[in-house]
């Protein structure tokens, strides 16, 4: 029988997770630093979103951009206000709309829906990562542990594959989204004993079926004639090329969701991280508390990625980037991590389709280029100031 070692604030929680002095006793600077972070990144979210529409082959000046969203919110807001029968001039109708004959059609049927999209699926990535370190109280957490994105992978390359087009273009997104469910759940099941989740079970459990997932996608990538098998691989890549509002539309109630869920968890998460034994003394039902954050994770992880394909490092590097900033509470760390996610995926998408003329480099790709000498440099600096996270 496997001993169950409790596990002590120091060695549960990711590092830089220790908790901050009572507030009373804490500098002004370090008590405002939680609403200046989430104030400063919801502002670089605004201007990048505006830079992001605007910038590609159609070069749109932000003004017009700025313009082109005030004067749709003017005329859907006078519509939705005359069909309940209130005949309304809002003041909303601001700035210049775009000149170019073309500027309308490409912010609202191309731009706008692949920056949106962005966000969402950035937003979903960076808050399941935080979620899973919180949960695990392990710095290497990413949804991948629990087979989401392999899972996923193993429902995209399959169709791919086989060439079936039940659904039309949303076949692979679906595939992609109930195997990546299917295989969270799978995950689950097969960790649990005794009506009890072992943490580590369920790490390891994650490691082999996400290897048996890898191994599929290879036989899949192996069998597949050319075409599909450059489809499974650039799929792998990651990407928003050919991102449309029914996508959109399609992600953002699970998302949605997803982030209620982990922000209602943010108390609960703290509790946890002085040890398991310490948060069931004070009221935390540590193992609802990992179920509800498994489902948060699954729904979070598996509608991005069944339209954007698998782009890692968000969920991994920026929640320790925002811990950083403002220390371990995580009522501060899910929502910045939100806005950061999001604020990441929204820059490296426009790097993606802009770095060079007429192509659209994978996504995952540039995350990974930037993720990884970015979580080298969180390697060595926890390793300088704490010895390490071993």
């Amino acid at each position: 029988m496997t001993a169950v070692v409790e596990p002590s604030a120091s060695t549960h929680s990711p590092p830089g997770t220790t908790p901050d002095p009572a507030p009373g006793r804490r500098p002004w600077w370090r008590r405002g630093r939680g609403p200046l972070l989430i104030g400063g990144l919801t502002f670089a979210l605004v201007v990048m979103t505006v830079v992001s529409a605007g910038r590609g082959q159609l070069q749109i000046p932000p003004a017009e951009v700025v313009g082109s969203m005030m004067h749709r919110l003017d005329v859907n807001a006078e519509w939705l206000l005359a069909r309940a029968g209130l005949d309304v001039d809002l003041p909303f109708d601001v700035g210049p709309l775009p000149q170019h004959v073309q500027g309308e059609n490409t912010l609202w049927l191309v731009r706008f829906p692949r920056v949106v999209l962005a966000l969402l699926v950035g937003a979903a990535l960076a808050t399941a990562g935080a979620l899973m370190q919180g949960v695990f109280g392990n710095p290497l957490a990413e949804p991948a542990i629990v087979g989401v994105s392999p899972g996923a992978a193993v429902g995209a390359s399959l169709v791919f594959v086989t060439g079936t087009t039940a659904l039309g273009e949303w076949t692979v997104a679906v595939a992609a989204f109930l195997s990546g469910l299917i295989t969270t759940l799978l995950v689950y099941v097969l960790s649990r004993s005794a009506g009890r989740t072992e943490v580590v079970t369920l790490v390891l459990t994650g490691v082999a079926v996400t290897a048996v997932a890898f191994a599929i996608v290879a036989f899949a990538t192996f069998v597949a004639t050319p075409e599909a098998r450059e489809q499974i691989v650039f799929w792998q890549l990651g990407s928003l090329n050919g991102a449309r509002w029914p996508a959109v539309v399609a992600v953002l109630p699970f998302v949605g969701v997803g982030l209620v869920l982990a922000v209602t968890m943010g108390r609960s998460l703290d509790l946890l991280a002085l040890g398991e034994r310490s948060a069931r003394h004070l009221g935390v039902r540590v193992e609802r508390l990992r179920i509800v954050a498994i489902v948060a994770v699954a729904m979070l992880v598996g509608s991005g990625v069944a339209f954007a394909g698998v782009i890692g490092f968000v969920g991994l590097v920026v929640p320790h980037l925002i811990r950083m900033i403002a220390g371990p509470g995580h009522r501060v760390l899910l929502p910045a991590s939100a806005l950061g996610g999001a604020l990441l995926l929204v820059s490296a998408d426009l790097v993606a389709r802009t770095a060079i003329d007429y192509a659209d480099l994978p996504l995952g790709m540039l995350t990974a280029l930037v993720g990884g000498p970015l979580f080298f440099w969180l390697l060595r600096r926890t390793r300088t100031r704490q010895g390490g996270w071993a």
